[in-house]
């Protein structure tokens, strides 16, 4: 692993969904485990990393929520207003950086409280070591099926090399705004940063991750994270 002590970072965390398949009252970010909401988790868990010197937090304007989190006053934490798709959001974080100062950025979902730091370490000195942006991912291990809208099976699709694109993912500042607007431009569908950096045809690496770095974006996906985040408090 390369020397990467020396490395200062950004991260953003886009947070203006308002997470529908939650079935909750307010947006699943705000949602607790174990008295803390998703979202301080997840936050918490950033800057405890010793790269990570400023979390950018990309809020929807109607937010009613954040400001009275205990952690919005963190002096390494700033907010700024994101828009309607999670790329809008992404891209009005990029666009506070200092890419000068930061060349660097890590982008990470508010709803995903349980990466490890040995798997940021990981996508860093990979990133760093070869100049290349790259995301966090697991292998797919189970058979998996192509369906029509009403759920009758179409095709088995084959599994190898095929991977769970998991966050953070990191690439340089200006080269994820450049290929987020001309992907804009070219009306193209951006799901996270890696599809945009993939249009715009710059290298984008798989860093293999613990597959308990899991999104909570369905109810019982609550418990499933609070076991998580028990367990890792134990391993450590």
């Amino acid at each position: 692993m390369p020397l990467i002590n020396n490395i200062s970072l950004i991260a953003v965390v886009p947070a203006a969904g308002v997470g529908k398949r939650m079935l909750s009252d307010c947006p699943k970010q705000y949602l607790t485990i174990g008295g803390r909401t998703i979202i301080e988790h997840t936050l918490e868990r950033l800057l405890s990393h010793s790269m990570i010197k400023e979390v950018i937090v990309v809020l929807g304007k109607e937010d009613g929520y954040f400001a009275h989190l205990n952690i919005a006053s963190h002096p390494q934490i700033r907010t700024v207003y994101g828009g309607k798709e999670r790329v809008d959001s992404v891209l009005a974080g990029l666009k506070v950086i200092d890419s000068v100062k930061y060349p660097w950025v890590l982008v990470h979902d508010a709803a995903r409280p349980c990466v490890k730091l040995t798997d940021i370490d990981s996508l860093i000195s990979h990133c760093i070591a070869t100049e290349q942006g790259g995301l966090l991912g697991y292998p797919v291990r189970d058979t998996m099926k192509r369906s029509e809208d009403s759920g009758v099976v179409l095709s088995t699709i084959e599994r190898e090399r095929l991977w769970h694109a998991l966050t953070p993912q990191m690439y340089k500042v200006t080269d994820l705004i450049q290929s987020i607007e001309v992907g804009f431009d070219k009306g193209l569908t951006i799901t996270d940063e890696s599809s945009a950096i993939e249009a715009f045809g710059l290298p984008s690496t798989l860093i293999e991750s613990r597959s308990d770095n899991i999104k909570i974006t369905r109810p019982d996906d609550l418990a499933l994270a609070e076991f998580i985040l028990t367990n890792q408090m134990e391993e450590k």
